[in-house]
């Protein structure tokens, strides 16, 4: 009897050593595997329409965030309390991935900056989706945004290696275009929340200046939200030192703060609160000639982003985290929310009609 206790013992104990050695060979392999893509020179692709850009003319800018192709309106995200960790099936993206960019055309906008476009991950299948935004008559930039390992979870479904990054379009011609990497954080938590950047890209204008068009996703998935303020510092300076030099700067993207300070005023409590948005720093813009633009219809508030905890529905968490920064150069006629009732991503696209010059 007592060899057979013993014999039982050692197997236990040889399947929990297994066990930590496994473990314990992963997480070395994911920090191993951790890097950081760094400052980079962007390749500008496509042909576009204008030389330049000109001053005192009204111009359409449309942003973005499109989930990867996944977030169709009846999907709960793993990260955000839901269930998948990839998009509903290949076809599935496919159909998606072609109905936003359809979504997009549609706008017929002179500008465009769109964020999580997958390059070759797991959870959209490989697929290699700039190929389904190659937009006639506008120029395209395309900067990684993150290069992340694989990452065994959940379990059944791992969600798998991500790359994915942000997609600028112009219907005037850029000169250069630049990936600028922002501070992540140090811990653990830099495995969950990836690499981060913004890009730049230069425009002409007709007085002798350049539009400075800048496209960001920032970080989400962070332990106190800090991180996201420094990376919104960064471009907030880098703009207006754009601004100082006589040059006109416009940045969009996904900001991943509540960009209303609390959007529940204008769209209700939610049945479930979550604490990931926190209201968007405004004395990062203090000193500087840098301006927000949150749009929001307060008669008809349409927010531009739902928390995917499970398929869209009345009462879940919604809020506005999408919209633009412009210089005092840069005058905003309007900005809007596509009301496109989340049924290709998690977000709404944003746009704003503007003009360069005072």
């Amino acid at each position: 009897m007592k060899k057979i206790v013993k014999k039982i013992l050692k197997i236990i104990l040889c399947v929990v050593l297994a066990f930590v050695v496994v473990v314990g060979g992963y997480v070395a392999y994911v920090f191993i595997s951790y890097h950081r893509i760094g400052d980079q020179t962007l390749e500008v692709g496509g042909e576009a329409a204008s030389d330049a850009a000109k001053t005192k003319k009204e111009y359409k800018i449309v942003s973005y965030n499109i989930g990867f192709g996944a977030y169709e309106d009846d999907y709960g995200f793993f990260m955000d309390g839901g269930e998948k960790s990839r998009a509903w099936s290949k076809e599935r993206l496919d159909v998606n991935l072609k109905n936003i960019a359809s979504l997009l055309e549609n706008e017929n906008a002179d500008l465009y900056l769109v964020q999580e476009v997958d390059i070759g991950s797991t959870r959209s299948y490989s697929a290699d989706e700039r190929a389904y935004f190659e937009m006639e008559g506008k120029a395209r930039v395309f900067a990684q945004n993150y290069d992340s390992p694989y990452l065994f979870y959940p379990i059944l479904e791992p969600h798998g290696a991500s790359k994915s990054g942000i997609m600028t379009f112009s219907a005037f011609k850029v000169t250069s275009a630049d990936r600028v990497e922002l501070p992540v954080e140090s811990g653990f938590t830099k495995i969950l929340d990836l690499d981060r950047c913004y890009s730049k890209s230069r425009i002409p204008t007709d007085d002798g200046k350049e539009l400075v068009l800048y496209n960001f996703h920032l970080s989400a998935y962070t332990s106190d939200g800090k991180i996201a303020d420094e990376q919104l510092a960064l471009v907030i300076d880098d703009m207006d030192a754009e601004y100082n030099a006589g040059n006109y700067c416009i940045a969009g993207g996904d900001f991943n703060k509540d960009i209303l300070g609390d959007s529940s005023k204008y769209f209700g409590k939610a049945d479930k609160e979550y604490t990931w948005a926190q209201p968007i720093d405004l004395g990062a813009f203090d000193g500087h000639n840098v301006t927000l633009v949150a749009p929001i219809d307060e008669s008809a508030p349409v927010p531009t982003c739902r928390n995917a905890d499970g398929p869209y529905h009345e009462g879940q968490y919604v809020l506005t985290i999408d919209g633009f920064l412009v210089t005092a150069n840069v005058k905003v006629r309007s900005s809007a929310v596509i009301d496109s009732e989340f049924r290709f991503s998690d977000h709404n696209p944003v746009t704003m009609s503007f003009s360069l010059g005072e």
